[in-house]
């Protein structure tokens, strides 16, 4: 006789493999996969091509986009073989209930394999999200200080580790290019680049303004303090030719960095500031060894917000890439991270929250992102 806990197990099974396929199919679809693998073909043929490299440019732009076309490719299909395989599972289990005898040891492998695929499929599902131009580039975000005095200047500090807390979780790394120290703790504001595939697209939604709540530790009466920090977002650009740069536009200003050494960024006398005049857009770095090379990362810097300001010009949606930055203030918040009177931190534009706040702070931001990426997709 069929053990009936064995026959639920392999329903269940069953029901969840045939969403996984439904799911599979659909990801086919919006992916494009037939589309990527013409593209791919092409692609291939354009790197087998002897006269490749006399443009290192368009060599450089082949081989990268034919290396993210295979990698999407090998995941997709190795998704299918696995489907397949489990499929084979499905088969072995079912022999066995209906020689009445159950195999749990099959049952609780089809069991594993369904929730491993489902988990693929739902990052194939998240990376659907990510259609914009330029979301699968670096990002080079600006984080400054707000309303709040001291303990926004910390905040600030806070973020920053945050975000970098989050890009060690996603397997992203962070070069941190500027740190200006506020006046008694923390940070005034800071710039750093986020290096990863999508790493434009994830840190794209968290753009705005993120406001504080908790007891101040700078407070000597322990009171209740508000404040305020904001995030900005620019797509750092592979090819920067587009925008030509006058030097006479520039005004450059080299000094000591003042961040917090080891911490942030590297003590040198060759920080550098550059003011582009005609736009009042000033960038900054300290990070590397040399003046020079850090004139080079700041310019790179200007370009690519200069190219952003282009784009929004060009365009008329500047909301599409740099965002509206609003007051750093009451009101305009996009998320509160509240430590007191109580634990929470919710998302005003998704309503998306949890009362683990420590885990946030700590980089656990993965479910905000995606909430905001799918009401932005809602909206598309």
């Amino acid at each position: 006789m069929a053990d009936p806990k064995a026959e639920n197990a392999l329903r269940d099974a069953l029901s969840a493999l045939e969403e996984l396929e439904e799911r599979w199919g659909a990801a086919r679809e919006y992916l494009k996969i037939d589309e990527r693998r013409v593209r791919h073909t092409e692609l291939t043929e354009a790197a087998a091509d002897p006269d490749l490299w006399s443009n290192q440019d368009h060599a450089r732009d082949v081989t990268t986009e034919l290396g993210r076309l295979s990698a999407d490719l090998e995941s997709f299909d190795a998704l299918r073989a696995s489907l397949d395989d489990t499929a084979v599972l499905v088969e072995f289990s079912r022999d066995a209930l209906a020689s009445g005898e159950a195999d749990w040891s099959l049952l609780n492998e089809l069991s594993e394999t369904v929730a491993s695929i489902g988990a693929q499929i739902a990052g194939l599902e998240t990376q659907s999200l990510f259609s914009g131009q330029y979301d699968e580039n670096d990002a080079i975000v600006e984080l400054h200080a707000g309303a709040g005095g001291t303990d926004a200047q910390d905040w600030t500090e806070m973020l920053l580790r945050m975000y970098m807390r989050w890009a060690e979780r996603r397997g992203f790394s962070v070069e941190v290019d500027e740190a200006t120290e506020g006046q008694e703790a923390g940070l005034l504001s800071a710039t750093f680049i986020v290096k990863g595939r999508f790493a434009y697209g994830w840190v794209g939604a968290e753009r705005g303004v993120h406001r504080l709540v908790r007891i101040s530790p700078f407070d000597s009466q322990a009171r209740r303090q508000t404040s305020f920090a904001s995030l900005e977002v620019t797509p750092l650009l592979e090819d920067d030719s587009e925008i030509e740069i006058d030097e006479k536009d520039l005004r450059i200003d080299t000094y000591r960095s003042s961040g917090a050494g080891g911490q942030h960024i590297n003590k040198t006398d060759s920080a550098v500031r550059i003011t582009h005049l005609p736009t009042n857009i000033v960038v900054s770095c300290q990070n590397e060894r040399s003046q020079h090379q850090n004139r080079d990362r700041a310019m790179q810097i200007l370009a690519a917000k200069l190219a952003e300001r282009a784009r929004a010009e060009r365009q008329a949606e500047l909301d599409s890439l740099s965002g509206n930055r609003g007051d750093n203030a009451w009101g305009s918040q996009i998320r509160s991270y509240v430590q007191a009177p109580y634990q929470l931190v919710k998302d005003h534009r998704t309503d998306f929250e949890t009362g683990n706040v420590d885990a946030v702070l700590d980089g656990d931001l993965d479910g905000f992102m995606e909430a905001e990426l799918r009401r932005q997709r809602s909206r598309a």
